[in-house]
């Protein structure tokens, strides 16, 4: 069952992981930037790859492919998405950024259920636009875990 509203069209930044198309609110992008040291927190979950310091604000970032479980493969980082979730910003690594593209409500369907065991509670829906499917994501829920909150926590004592 979705939780989603009947409002979920609107503008989505799109990028690439693995070689899917995701998108993402573009309201809750705060920048782009490209790719940075990253200073490693210790005892942090391997999908936070550390902090970084973005022009004297220091914030955690999390490694988007180790989050959903998918294999490095050799892929090269390519930039950072910095998001503004609640009072918290962070930076997600991608393959590499697509587009900004406007999609309808109409254009936009529930993910699919796919049984026990598959994780689809990321997802704000299935966006179809120019022939290809986007898998829309929904940054609040990718980002709720506790993990992000203590590497929020070690961010700010860094």
């Amino acid at each position: 069952m979705s939780t989603a509203t009947a409002t979920r069209g609107g503008k989505f930044l799109t990028f690439f992981l693995a070689g899917e198309e995701y998108g993402l609110e573009i309201l809750k992008v705060s920048e782009i930037i490209g790719m940075q040291p990253i200073t490693r927190v210790p005892r942090t979950p391997s999908h936070i790859r550390g902090v970084i310091n973005l022009r004297g604000k220091v914030i955690p970032i999390m490694e988007l492919r180790a989050r959903f479980g998918m294999p490095r493969d050799g892929a090269e980082d390519t930039c950072i998405i910095v998001v503004q979730v609640g009072a918290v910003q962070t930076g997600v690594v991608v393959d590499k950024v697509s587009e900004v593209v406007s999609i309808g409500d109409a254009e936009i369907e529930d993910a699919p259920t796919f049984g026990d065991g598959i994780h689809t509670e990321y997802l704000l829906g299935i966006g179809k636009t120019n022939g290809r499917v986007k898998l829309l994501l929904d940054i609040d829920r990718v980002l709720s875990g506790d993990e992000v909150a203590a590497a929020a926590a070690a961010a700010s004592t860094a």
